[in-house]
């Protein structure tokens, strides 16, 4: 249930989408605000804090995926992007610039309100994970307790989802995890969801963390099973 601050920035050109997905938020208990473009979408994030946003793909002025990029350069808010096409790439899009989630139009209100409770639980947990782990793998640390990842002496500057893929697959070295195993660790369950939507990830930790991502040393591939971290 909402805890009765939790905001919302329902971003989509669409009037009908507005009220569509608007009405059931608000009823929700969620505080909703509306932009109806990429430039007017900055802009409210600009006045406000948010602790969520729905940002569709396709929209005037500035489309969702520079939105989603210059979104992610300020802040770790957890973004779920609404697709109108079905097509891998457009799925793909939103997870190359730094979404968390994505949704196919057209979907259930059953779908669209179980991804919006699963990410605010997830923005919620962010704040409230006491552990003070420490990983140590020499050039790589990964500090739990500050939700910090350091490489070579640098910090590196991961995402939520990244962090969560990265420290289950830390945790259990050697161990391989499926696919669907590691989509239940961050989102909690895996119904509705792509298993292919790792694979982005799992990708942009291996540009960030490995030397040669062609030939990694932290995060190996089992082919037709999932990832696993080295032992």
């Amino acid at each position: 249930m909402p805890n009765g601050s939790e905001r919302i920035l329902l971003v989509d050109d669409e009037q009908s989408i507005q009220t569509l997905l608007g009405y059931p938020l608000r009823k929700d208990g969620y505080h909703v605000t509306s932009a109806l473009d990429g430039r007017e979408a900055l802009q409210r994030f600009t006045e406000a804090r948010f602790d969520l946003v729905i940002l569709d793909l396709m929209l005037p002025k500035l489309d969702g995926v520079e939105v989603c990029r210059e979104l992610r350069s300020r802040s770790q808010v957890p973004i779920i992007m609404l697709t109108a096409k079905g097509s891998e790439m457009d799925k793909v899009a939103g997870l190359e610039v730094g979404a968390d989630d994505y949704i196919t139009k057209p979907f259930s209100m059953r779908e669209f309100r179980s991804r919006v409770k699963a990410a605010l639980r997830r923005s919620r947990m962010v704040g409230d994970l006491p552990e003070q782990e420490l990983i140590d793998h020499g050039e790589l640390k990964i500090d739990f307790g500050r939700r910090m990842v350091t490489l070579r002496g640098e910090e590196t500057k991961l995402t939520y989802v990244e962090f969560e893929i990265l420290g289950a697959l830390a945790r259990s070295p050697g161990r391989v995890l499926s696919r669907r195993t590691l989509l239940e660790h961050v989102w909690g369950d895996s119904e509705y969801r792509d298993p292919r939507t790792v694979d982005v990830h799992i990708r942009h930790l291996r540009e960030k963390l490995e030397r040669d991502p062609g030939d990694p040393k932290f995060l190996f591939t089992v082919r037709g099973v999932g990832y696993r971290f080295r032992e």
